[in-house]
């Protein structure tokens, strides 16, 4: 059975100190469990002091929100792989939509990251979606078969043992208005079918895919009911200790323990 994330992006908010006391609460709030994985994903000026909060002891794991492809140089305001391990990071998120919509990164961009992910042991959340016009247009299938392809070029199913996939529709992300779980595990069945097609059944079934885009506690127990979604890339509702360690807690129930 695949183990349950959840994993929080931050985004650009809280500063070093507000993430450390976000993290000590959080760390009194939530009860871990072996039965799921909770990923928190800070800015990178506050990765150090919220490893610290979280302290030696905590199960709760550290994220990046991206990386750059090398592994150091002239590349002002990027940060590299070797740094976020450094910082604890065990996790990467890398094609956000934000990060293609806003800072023009491409597939063939991406696909590097994930290469320098791969190389330096950090486990990425690849993010792939479609906007609302691909979607009413009828070419979601289209559109994330092709982020994947590009994405994933070149890769070997070892290599890929390492990956978390995140559905993010564009259309629903900061929008309030989340896909229905029906169409979310579309999706999900849709990356299935084209990990084994292209790589083998056994990554297919392996792989975990969250589902991202306006996840609340008031609809994530729609969503982790199904057995095709495996968590959840959380936005907004991560950004307050009761909300994000209420989703986890209903990750946590859906295991049974």
């Amino acid at each position: 059975m695949r183990t349950p994330l959840i994993a929080g992006n931050w985004k650009m908010n809280k500063t070093a100190s507000e993430a450390a006391t976000f993290a000590r609460e959080l760390v009194q709030r939530t009860i871990t469990s072996p039965a799921i994985e909770i990923v928190i994903a800070p800015p990178f000026t506050a990765l150090d002091s919220v490893r610290h909060a979280l302290g030696t002891s905590s199960s709760i794991g550290l994220a990046g929100q991206n990386l750059h492809w090398e592994d150091r140089g002239a590349y002002t305001g990027e940060v590299s792989a070797p740094m976020l391990k450094d910082l604890g990071c065990q996790y990467v998120i890398l094609g956000h939509s934000e990060r293609r919509a806003l800072f023009g990164e491409r597939d063939d961009v991406i696909q590097k990251k994930l290469a320098a992910a791969f190389r330096h042991g950090l486990k990425p959340i690849l993010c792939v979606g479609e906007s609302l016009g691909e979607r009413e247009a009828g070419r979601t299938t289209e559109i994330i078969a092709g982020q994947l392809k590009g994405s994933l070029a070149g890769f070997t199913a070892t290599q890929l043992a390492m990956l978390t996939i995140a559905y993010e529709p564009v259309w629903a992300i900061g929008t309030g208005k989340a896909a229905s779980p029906e169409q979310a595990i579309s999706v999900h069945q849709t990356i299935r079918q084209f990990l084994q097609r292209e790589w083998s059944a056994a990554l297919a079934q392996g792989t975990r895919i969250l589902y991202g885009g306006s996840v609340t506690p008031q609809n994530a127990s729609s969503f982790l009911a199904s057995d095709e979604i495996d968590g959840a890339l959380v936005g907004g509702a991560c950004l307050q200790t009761e909300s994000f360690a209420s989703i986890a807690d209903l990750a946590q129930k859906r295991t049974g323990h």
